[in-house]
């Protein structure tokens, strides 16, 4: 039985459009008009400082999880001056507010995704290899597809990330089967594809926004998406 090994974050949760467009989308709905390098400063502090710091736990759900990341991010633009916030209480309410949008964005397109999930799944196994905090589980859960998968590879569990192409030889290694009989799908072209392409996968590129605009070599992906359904068109 074939096996399809998922990027999650960007991937299933997203429609292939980079985290930072959701929270840049986010805080325009705010009303608060920060720069995008601004914006990116404080998303990429937020992300370095998850990845450093143990402030993400095991059981937290993604609704959790966004309000801690989005806490560090105003805490940085406060820091600057970007934003000048009259008290404790309007803090909270911002990132109360921002964290519930992006819950609800993602919440919408998993529950999308979770019907080509099914679908695929009638004829494969579904494993993830993902970057995450080590609550992977507990968002899995939340949103309703934890049942989905075969197995979860965490990047925060295991000890490696991508673009390490060693993730995704774990990925493969958990389907036991080999890497010409995996298809890898990501939003990312140098995390996901090109690394997975590496070790032999079949690879399939969710073209979207990405973090940067660049041209990349479009004849490495064993195919190109722009719709989850359509891989449908390809495994059914």
């Amino acid at each position: 039985m074939r096996t399809f090994l998922f990027d999650y974050g960007g991937t299933l949760d997203t429609s292939a459009t980079h985290w930072f467009y959701v929270f840049q989308k986010a805080y325009e709905n705010m009303g608060l008009s920060i720069t995008e390098p601004l914006l990116r400063e404080a998303y990429v502090m937020g992300e370095r400082t998850l990845a450093k710091e143990r402030i993400i736990m095991h059981d937290d759900d993604f609704a959790t999880m966004l309000s801690k990341k989005i806490k560090i991010q105003v805490e940085h633009l406060q820091a600057l001056e970007i934003l000048n916030l009259n008290n404790d209480a309007q803090k909270e309410q911002i990132i109360a507010n921002l964290a519930n949008y992006c819950d609800s964005f993602a919440r919408k397109n998993v529950a999308a995704s979770s019907l080509i999930l099914s679908k695929l799944k009638e004829n494969a196994h579904l494993i993830i290899v993902s970057n995450f905090y080590g609550n992977l589980h507990a968002v899995l859960r939340s949103y309703g597809i934890l049942h989905l998968f075969n197995e979860i590879i965490e990047s925060a569990v295991v000890g490696v990330r991508k673009p390490d192409p060693a993730i995704w030889q774990l990925g493969v290694a958990a389907s036991g089967l080999s890497a010409e009989d995996c298809i890898a799908v990501g939003d990312s072209f140098n995390k996901d594809i090109v690394p997975a392409s590496s070790i032999g996968c079949q690879t399939v590129w969710f073209k979207g926004r990405e973090w940067e605009d660049k041209t990349y070599n479009e004849s490495i992906p064993t195919h190109i998406i722009h719709s989850l359904s359509e891989l449908l068109k390809f495994y059914d």
